[in-house]
């Protein structure tokens, strides 16, 4: 499965020179957590979360927390609380991913970074769509026959092209395949493939190669 798959299209932007208010009122309004900042060409320059929004609301203004301001803030931090746009506020640059990358690395990036949403970006870097941690939850819950289908057609055909001589069994989530490999170092990658298809909760291998 690709982000291509489970990314949203349509997608809520704003421009740089938003005013921060107004990207407030957006992120109330449609009910998300952030929205991507893109410039005339629609290439993504960053990302303004509630985060960023809520370090306006910290303690720090006034002479009297000036020094505590100074002091417990990182550079970073000080230019967002003094931010007036959404070009002030962002984060950038913006972690992003391709369309044509599997939902893995999505979830791996999301992670990593810390991140709820990946814009999805073209080659050019314009924007393309929207995946957040939800639509990766949303495709955990996909159907035992669902994921049988991923494993037969993605993994097994476009990487050993011969999926029959492979019994698959999903129930709940749990994958148990058989079959027989050159060797031990290609049932452990197709143990890897497998497990990092959407929705699988455990895999059973037993796969077998010559001695």
């Amino acid at each position: 499965m690709k982000v291509t798959d489970i990314m949203t299209r349509a997608v809520v932007t704003v421009a740089p020179e938003t005013l921060l208010k107004d990207v407030a009122r957006v992120l109330v309004a449609k009910r998300i957590s952030g929205v991507p900042v893109v410039d005339e060409d629609g290439t993504v320059v960053g990302v303004v979360s509630e985060e960023d929004i809520l370090i306006k609301e910290r303690e720090g203004h006034g002479p009297a927390s000036l020094l505590g301001h100074l002091l417990d803030w990182d550079e970073a931090e000080r230019m967002k609380h003094a931010a007036r746009t959404a070009a002030d506020a962002m984060t950038s640059p913006a972690v992003t991913i391709r369309r044509t990358r599997p939902v893995h690395e999505a979830a791996g990036k999301m992670l990593d970074r810390g991140v709820n949403r990946l814009p999805v970006v073209d080659h050019h870097g314009r924007l393309v769509g929207i995946v957040t941690r939800a639509d990766l939850v949303r495709a955990f819950v996909r159907s035992d026959e669902e994921i049988e289908r991923e494993i037969r057609d993605d993994v097994l055909l476009q990487t050993l092209w011969a999926p029959e001589h492979f019994a698959i069994e999903v129930d709940k989530g749990e994958v148990t395949i058989e079959g027989r490999m050159a060797d031990a170092d290609s049932a452990q990658l197709l143990w890897r493939l497998v497990e990092r298809v959407p929705g699988v909760v455990d895999v059973r291998s037993r796969i077998t190669w010559p001695a």
